[in-house]
């Protein structure tokens, strides 16, 4: 792993912009960015860049500039300054339906569903950039709308399996436990295929069992789909266990760089600072039975020494296979 500047995998990070273009393996190109509001200086020439099939963490206090930057990325802000390059296209000015419709899903801080809607109808919403039949066909339903729409839905129920949903497809968002409707919020953004996904503190409120999970699942769909993560994210166990690479942000800047002793020697710093480790992130197959909340301490023996906890989804019964589809 590694935190801010450097020539490495993963995001690379500095304060100061750069007009050299990216190389090939790189996905997000992201170059001298500042935005405003008023007289606060919310993100301040900031320049990332994020290579395919990496997760990127960002991190830093609350204030920081860290959604504003997301929001700029997925089109909902429109930076000030500097350029946003994604797959070597210009997505500076570009609108969110424009940014998601070239493969950029993202989630949300505070939880954005329809609470009125079921699991099944707000995962299906985020397949609305895949479908081309226009209003007139979907209303009379037949042919290739129907056929478009069955395509559709299976895909969705290989997302409600993957995220092990299936009890739960009919009911209403609004009377689902809080992690549970984050599991929802993240497959909606699955549902766009995206080759980018941009997680917005996707642990947030969750308690330890419930992080683990949901760290296992991410890393599941960078690895099994090789689908590139910008993820936001206040706990280091959970950033430093699954992260390529760190960039911090402080008041709109980069922060440089920091020795990984110096992040974690204090954990309840309202700053953490994170930097270099000696190896890189473990597959995912090593995570499902290492994830421990006390991998954000330095001393590699105290870790050893944790005890392990239980997958919570390794007992009980196997896992199901995939159901047949309900009736459209």
């Amino acid at each position: 792993m590694l935190v801010s500047g450097g020539n490495t995998a993963g995001m690379q990070g500095s304060g100061a912009s750069t007009t050299t273009s990216p190389p090939a393996d790189v996905l997000l190109d992201v170059s001298g960015v500042s935005k405003r509001f008023g007289g606060v200086r919310a993100v301040e020439d900031v320049s990332i860049s994020v290579q395919r099939g990496a997760i990127a963490s960002i991190i830093g206090p609350n204030g920081a500039g860290k959604t504003s930057l997301l929001n700029m990325i997925s089109g909902f802000y429109r930076p000030d300054s500097g350029t946003i390059t994604y797959e070597g296209t210009d997505t500076t000015r570009h609108r969110p339906a424009e940014v998601a419709a070239l493969g950029v899903a993202r989630t949300f801080q505070n939880i954005a569903l329809f609470s009125g809607m079921t699991v099944l109808d707000n995962i299906m919403l985020g397949r609305h950039v895949r479908m081309k039949s226009g209003v007139l066909s979907a209303f009379l339903y037949w042919g290739p709308t129907q056929k478009e729409e069955i395509a559709n839905r299976e895909r969705v129920e290989e997302l409600i399996e993957f995220l092990e949903l299936q009890d739960l497809r009919k009911q209403q968002t609004s009377g689902l436990a809080y992690g549970l409707r984050k599991r929802v919020e993240l497959a909606r953004a699955l549902a766009l295929d995206p080759k980018l996904l941009l997680l917005d503190e996707p642990m947030g409120g969750m308690n330890q069992e419930e992080k683990e999970d949901m760290a296992r699942y991410i890393i599941d769909v960078n690895e099994q789909w090789g689908t590139t993560i910008i993820l936001i994210e206040h706990d280091m166990a959970v950033v430093m266990d699954i992260s390529d690479r760190v960039t911090v942000l402080d008041r709109g800047r980069i922060l440089p760089r920091a020795p990984r002793r110096r992040c974690s020697a204090a954990p309840k710093s309202s700053t953490p600072i994170s930097g270099p480790a000696t190896t890189g992130r473990p597959s995912a197959r090593a995570k499902r039975h290492e994830l421990r909340p006390d991998h954000h301490r330095c001393d590699p023996a105290a870790a050893a020494a944790a005890p392990r906890r239980r997958d919570p989804r390794s007992h009980g019964a196997a896992r199901k296979g995939p159901r047949h589809l309900a009736a459209l």
